[in-house]
């Protein structure tokens, strides 16, 4: 279940100095500060948390899943400082973090799309305030399970409330997967969670691309946020977790299964699968022409 999607080597394009007076309500000015995008359920706060862990003055704040077009520094969900939860009080986790510590901003099950110069994604910090920007993306197929799991663990969803939420998940998903395509060409840094977990040289050159210092290169902790691990909620060690077989644990599922018949009805989604991951395209296009039941079974 590994990501074909070349990663550039080339360094970020550049951007504006991270000016003074764009942090001032921060209360700090970052040495580095990234924004990261994702969809829940992709290992996001596994790779933050191991973001802060390389920090260049081993120093950070994260401020988790902030809302899309508004401004980070209110809308945000959980704070961070150096990997440790913070309360609800931004300034005091600034002045915890020091100046020049590293900045991560992070938005779950958003994209670009509908954002631009007239709506910035983060609302008062323009794109240009932040060093890099990374995308985090999994497995269709690994993914789906997780997300699927997740909410049938939900008591509060019916079997319709799921379909809804998923078949809105999907299109964010397909709409980040063409903004990991595109990613060369953006000077963006896409990280395939599958890969993350599997490959430790890719990590390190990943560090190497986002300006941070290699200083903790391991899986770290297991992440609590979410309620943790979908599958395996007694894990205490990134070992322990096998994140590339929640589709084969999924598999004789009914909602799962039907899920994976409307994958290949969006062409444009197919198309980006086929081109990150193939395998995953080549089992769900055999799906797709796999008989449907006959029309006498409606009468």
């Amino acid at each position: 279940m590994t990501s074909v999607a070349v990663q550039a080597t080339t360094p970020t394009a550049p951007v504006a100095p991270n000016a003074p007076a764009i942090w001032a309500p921060l209360g700090l000015t970052p040495q580095r500060a990234l924004r990261v995008l994702g969809m829940r359920r992709s290992g996001n706060h596994a790779i933050c948390n191991w973001l802060q862990r390389n920090a260049p003055e081993g120093r950070a704040l994260f401020l988790n899943n902030c809302r899309a077009g508004g401004d980070p520094f209110r809308s945000h969900k959980v704070i961070e400082v150096s990997g440790q939860r913070f309360g609800n009080d931004l300034p005091e986790a600034a002045t915890a973090a020091g100046e020049g510590a590293l900045l991560l901003v992070s938005y779950e099950d958003s994209s670009h799309a509908g954002f631009g110069a007239e709506r910035p994604l983060s609302g008062p910090l323009p794109d240009a305030a932040f060093d890099a920007e990374i995308l985090i993306y999994r497995s269709p197929l690994n993914w789906l399970a997780s997300l699927l799991r997740k909410l049938q663990d939900n008591p509060g969803y019916g079997a319709l409330d799921r379909l809804a939420i998923l078949t809105r998940a999907l299109a964010t998903y397909s709409a980040l997967l063409a903004e990991v395509l595109e990613a060369p060409a953006r000077g963006v840094v896409p990280i395939c969670y599958d890969t993350w977990v599997a490959d430790e040289l890719s990590r390190a050159r990943l560090l190497q691309r986002l300006g941070l210092p290699c200083r903790d290169n391991g899986l770290g902790a297991v992440q609590s946020f979410g309620g943790g691990p979908t599958f395996q909620k007694e894990a205490r060690a990134p070992q322990e977790l096998t994140p590339g077989t929640r589709w084969q644990e999924m598999a004789a599922d009914a909602e799962y299964q039907a899920l994976l018949r409307l994958l290949p009805l969006d062409r444009d989604l197919m198309a980006r699968l086929a081109r990150l991951f193939p395998e995953e395209a080549a089992r769900l296009d055999r799906i797709a022409r796999r008989p449907l039941f006959d029309a006498e079974d409606l009468a």
